[in-house]
């Protein structure tokens, strides 16, 4: 089970940090991504770290602004998100992947119910 928090309204430039907590399974056992889907889009990844947190990957879009890590010992995963725009306004979802750091939506297994991030101008 994966649950997130952390979401909520701030102003254009601001920032949050989004949790997602994962029980049931051996969380350092899986890469853990976060996907995104605005108002009228379709879903788009975010970020994905490794299972050890060592490797990251971003999407162009989040690059330089946001960070992904994860803490093993906790079974969490967070989202450092600086400088947001109101074009990062979106429901955002925590998933895990049992195979490699991908940002293909397809290979993640488990997916959170979402949380609310809304940047207004």
């Amino acid at each position: 089970q994966l649950v997130e928090s952390g979401g909520g309204l701030v102003q254009d430039g601001g920032s949050l940090r989004l949790s997602c907590a994962a029980s049931g399974r051996t969380f350092s056992n899986y890469a853990m991504g976060w996907f995104r889907q605005g108002p009228g889009k379709e879903r788009e990844f975010v970020a994905a770290i490794g299972r050890t947190g060592h490797r990251t990957h971003y999407s162009d879009s989040v690059e330089g602004r946001f960070t992904i890590s994860r803490d093993n010992t906790k079974n969490m995963v967070y989202l450092q998100m600086n400088s947001l725009k109101p074009e990062d306004t979106a429901v955002y979802y925590c998933a895990a992947d049992p195979g490699q750091i991908t940002d293909y939506a397809e290979q993640y297994d488990y997916w959170g119910q979402g949380t609310q991030v809304t940047v207004s101008s």
